[in-house]
């Protein structure tokens, strides 16, 4: 059975850390910037973490948007979890993507998240 790829995170990847969390640019980031808030401890789920954890990941969530933001200066942010395989994880270790957008990296970003199902993500437009 292949090793979880975030249990096993070479140190050079780590850009920020705290006791329960850490966190690391995505290895195919989506946008300048992109960024993966990890629990330290093995978990699934989001809905896994105690609150604790819970808590000291949204802190670390917090301090990337800062790096973020006096880095790539993006215009805007995208905060997402795949939670299961129905939800596309395809890295069964729990992590929060904080992806930094920019005006104009596409067309018409109305909807944001929502475009994960196309066909429901235009809820503006007649139908």
């Amino acid at each position: 059975m292949k090793p979880c790829a975030f249990c096993t995170l070479p140190p050079e990847r780590i850009i920020d850390s705290s006791p329960l969390g850490l966190v690391i640019r995505d290895g195919f980031p989506i946008s300048p910037g992109h960024t993966l808030i990890i629990p330290k401890r093995h978990v699934g789920s989001f809905f896994e973490l105690d609150p604790e954890e819970r808590s000291e990941l949204l802190a670390l969530l917090d301090r990337a948007k800062l790096v973020l933001d006096n880095e790539f200066s993006p215009q805007g942010y995208n905060i997402g979890i795949n939670d299961g395989p129905a939800a596309g994880q395809t890295v069964l270790h729990l992590h929060i993507h904080l992806i930094s957008r920019y005006t104009n990296d596409r067309a018409d970003p109305r909807g944001g998240v929502r475009w994960i199902i196309p066909e429901k993500a235009d809820y503006w437009s007649q139908r």
